[in-house]
């Protein structure tokens, strides 16, 4: 089976991938960049996806531009909601990615992260994948976040502290008191 999986960074990809190719897939990946903010953090997740991907032999198309005013046209006034948003935009775009690329199914890393909400993923994933023609391509990769963090780490990845928006950036190092 030929998957798409969406990537939001090298570290998330590590285990997710692994696990994949072991199942017998052929995987390619998909950097979707709009929601990641300022667009330096934006380079340093791609820069550490590219260096990291040849030595695992892994194809990755990465999204081109930045159209980060679109993420926040979705995201202002629905902030408390605003992951649900996010990841219809990016399955959507990775579903019609795959459905383009002729893929099988699609998938994402954000499946890897105990911080998402998996419910939802996989509700959206699917409703995006019928839309678009292809399957989405559920997995709990969960399992594998231990491993994923020590691996990083041994390869001294660059890892970011926060998923991604500007909002989730607020979240991790905005001190309240």
């Amino acid at each position: 089976m030929k998957v798409l999986i969406h990537i939001c960074c090298a570290p998330c990809s590590i285990y997710p991938v692994r696990v994949l190719r072991e199942a017998g897939m052929e995987v390619m990946g998909f950097f979707y960049r709009y929601n990641i903010h300022p667009f330096t953090e934006c380079l340093k997740r791609e820069n550490a996806l590219k260096d990291y991907t040849p030595s695992i032999d892994l194809p990755v198309i990465y999204q081109q531009g930045y159209d980060i005013e679109q993420f926040f046209r979705s995201a202002v006034y629905r902030e408390s909601r605003r992951c649900l948003g996010c990841y219809h935009e990016r399955l959507r775009t990775t579903a019609r990615m795959a459905k383009k690329g002729k893929f099988d199914a699609f998938t994402s890393t954000l499946l890897y992260s105990k911080f998402q909400n998996h419910e939802a993923i996989r509700e959206i994933g699917e409703s995006e994948g019928k839309a678009a023609g292809v399957p989405f391509y559920y997995q709990d990769f969960r399992d594998g976040w231990k491993e994923g963090i020590a691996v990083s780490k041994e390869l001294g990845m660059y890892r970011q502290q926060y998923c991604g928006c500007i909002y989730s950036e607020k979240e991790r190092y905005y001190d309240k008191s």
